[in-house]
């Protein structure tokens, strides 16, 4: 059974991948929606959040339900956000590249438990500017198990103290030069547990690629006028696209950058 599913041409186990994340996707529009408020992912049931009636199985359906229904509650008929299917169907997409990317293997495995929580942790940050730390937490010794196996005990380690040290010292030199907080308790938890996860090469990548991202962001919307110096931005959505960015291609980059800076032969 196992050979067969090793043995799949990529294509169908990206499939497979796509199939799961989308359903991966609705239990994240769970997450998203009632984390921030403290309350059960299990109980209730999914309910629509105006009438209150339970959501028929038949109507949970990912992405076909909503089409289905066009947007809107069966018994009340309130609208149903886009945000929903949209969610779904990025979790879909992002799994369905772990899938071919790792194809059948422990990596597979990991990413697969890490992109969801990327993607619950960007929407939650850019609603409420605030990172579980139900996600983050547990995420630090799950970095330090799964980043031990993947490029081992020392590099995870080091990677956790590297990049939540760094994020520490920029928030508690930020407050005592500034007297208020400049970066949130989330965004170290997060970094100390993705560098536990990809190591400490990988966790500097990701430093300097959100940062590139988020000041790209906070220059542009200071350009349009939308910002300004005393804007408040959540990092966490950028530190999540960075990590993604890591998952996928750091290594190459990496690569590619040390290649640049190796001395050339005279």
């Amino acid at each position: 059974m196992i050979e067969n599913i090793s043995n799949l041409p990529p294509w169908i186990f990206s499939l497979i991948g796509l199939a799961f994340g989308l359903m991966v996707g609705s239990f994240a529009n769970v997450c998203i929606s009632r984390l921030p408020k403290k309350q059960s992912v299990a109980f209730p049931a999914s309910h629509c959040p105006k009438c209150n009636k339970p959501i028929h199985v038949m109507d949970n359906i990912p992405l076909i339900s909503y089409l289905l229904l066009k947007g809107q509650c069966r018994n009340c008929k309130e609208k149903i956000s886009i945000i929903y299917p949209a969610i779904e169907l990025v979790t879909g997409l992002l799994m369905a590249a772990v899938f071919y990317r790792f194809g059948f293997s422990v990596e597979c495995l990991i990413f697969a438990i890490v992109v969801p929580a990327l993607v619950i942790i960007t929407v939650i940050d850019i609603e409420h500017q605030i990172i579980p730390d139900i996600i983050t937490l547990p995420g630090i010794p799950f970095g330090l198990v799964a980043g031990s196996y993947m490029n081992g005990m020392f590099d995870s380690f080091m990677g956790l103290l590297l990049g939540g040290g760094m994020f520490w010292l920029l928030a508690e030199g930020y407050y005592r030069l500034r007297g208020a907080m400049g970066m949130g308790g989330g965004d170290i938890k997060y970094i100390a547990a993705a560098g536990a996860l990809v190591g400490w090469v990988q966790v500097l990548f990701i430093i300097f690629v959100g940062a590139l991202a988020g000041g790209i962001f906070g220059g542009i919307g200071m350009g349009v006028k939308k910002l300004d110096f005393l804007s408040k931005i959540p990092f966490g959505p950028f530190l999540a696209l960075a990590t993604l960015i890591s998952i996928f291609f750091g290594g190459p980059i990496i690569d590619w950058y040390m290649s640049l800076m190796a001395p050339k032969p005279l």
